[in-house]
């Protein structure tokens, strides 16, 4: 039988994750001699719907689409945890409410989670929103996977990721050699395992090379809340806190304390720029007793105020507490 794939492309969607789950099914049509696959695109208001690098989609308003789904997908891009689409909540609740599997790509895991529909459900989102999204849903069961099936929910990290979640449905519906077929049709030798990492190691990211700093880094991005003192560092890593400061700052450039702080000010700047937290808030998951502390080094790192880093769309859910001077317990 056809299966009737839906794909809901919100504003500045990525292209090439749209893409990347788009032709494993067109190509998985070509190859098996029959349409399994029946893609319909859709949009809120329908028309033309403009991917992240201007590529243009002819669309379908959900409000005129009564096809009944097998899968509808949601690809998102940008910054979905700043987005707002009421009307995508509501029909994405009803094709829930009848029994249709849901999918999202990218940031769509972000858009069903904020639909009220991933409660119970394990799911994934692009490394760059999940902290973002977990921070203001702890709640939720995610995941930092490349992919994750679980029952009516297909979820992934966007980018290639889509090529192996698609090999992962193609096999499960019509065996691995049409699979194979279609990977090999795209020249993706490579099937990547659904627990594989979204990101490169600690060692290809910073371009480490001594055991003790990756240990030592990666011990440091698990540890932002609640940051290790150098003594605890250098105890984890067998090592004297003067030796780990000097090996820190002859292959990094700059002090382990500097190093540290500036990682978790990256964080918080993610935070801010993508979630409604109150600063104060912000300020805590990343490891600063107050607030006043956390505005000085922010400005410091980035040469502005917290509160500037509020995108459109986002408003902060407790007003500025910048230069509040509670600290945490």
């Amino acid at each position: 039988m056809t299966q009737r794939m839906g794909f809901l492309l919100l504003d500045d969607f990525a292209l090439m994750s749209c893409a990347a789950a788009i032709e494993p099914l067109r190509a998985a049509n070509l190859l098996a001699g029959q349409p399994l696959y029946d893609l319909t695109f859709l949009s809120v208001k329908g028309g033309p719907a403009a991917a992240s690098v201007g590529a243009v989609f002819d669309t379908v308003s959900i409000d005129a689409e009564t096809v009944p789904f097998d899968i509808v997908f949601v690809v998102a891009g940008g910054n979905p945890m700043a987005s707002k689409y009421p009307e995508a909540a509501r029909f994405l609740r009803q094709l829930d409410r009848r029994g249709v599997a849901l999918g999202g790509i990218s940031g769509g895991g972000v858009i069903l989670a904020q639909s009220g529909l991933m409660l119970g459900r394990r799911f994934t989102v692009h490394w760059q929103h999940f902290d973002a999204l977990r921070e203001v849903s702890p709640g939720h069961l995610m995941e930092r996977r490349l992919y994750v099936i679980d029952r009516d929910r297909f979820t992934c990290a966007g980018g290639s990721a889509p090529l192996d979640m698609m090999h992962a449905l193609i096999t499960a519906q019509h065996g691995i050699a049409l699979a194979q077929k279609v990977a090999d049709w795209f020249i993706h030798t490579r099937i990547r395992e659904a627990g594989d990492p979204q990101k490169s190691g600690t060692a290809e990211r910073y371009q480490l090379h001594h055991p003790v700093l990756v240990t030592t880094v990666d011990m440091m991005e698990t540890h932002i809340a609640d940051p290790l003192t150098v003594e605890q560092l250098a105890t984890l890593a067998d090592m004297s806190p003067r030796h780990l400061q000097r090996l820190f700052r002859d292959r990094m450039g700059l002090s382990l304390i500097r190093f540290y702080r500036d990682l978790r000010l990256d964080k918080a700047r993610d935070l801010l720029s993508q979630t409604g937290l109150p600063i104060l808030e912000v300020a805590l998951a990343t490891g600063f007793a107050n607030g006043a502390h956390f505005a000085r080094a922010f400005r410091d790192k980035f040469g502005t105020r917290p509160s500037t880093l509020r995108p459109t769309g986002i408003a902060d859910q407790a007003g500025s507490t910048e230069n509040s001077g509670l600290t945490s317990t």
